[in-house]
């Protein structure tokens, strides 16, 4: 079956742009650009904070080595001074 009325019935499209078509492109193109910068800027800060935090678990776990030789230290100096007692 074949559209009725021919050629008349075509859809066609306007070459002519009017000034809120262009106004609102640009605005959604500014609000774009906008949106892209705050995003960047708040994913730097997420990577600077991640970064900080893995320096700070990297201390930590020092710490905790540390800690864990000063307890066998001092487990071995009880040790002795129990020896000495008996």
């Amino acid at each position: 079956m074949r559209p009725q009325g021919g050629p008349q019935n075509r859809w066609r499209l306007d070459r002519t742009v009017t000034l809120g078509v262009v106004l609102t492109l640009a605005a959604q193109t500014a609000g774009a650009l906008l949106w892209a910068g705050a995003a960047s800027a708040r994913l730097d800060q997420l990577e600077a904070r991640a970064e900080a935090g893995a320096t700070v678990n990297e201390r930590l776990a020092r710490l905790e080595e540390q800690i864990a030789q000063s307890r066998a230290s001092l487990d071995r100096i009880e040790r002795r001074l129990d020896e000495r007692r008996e």
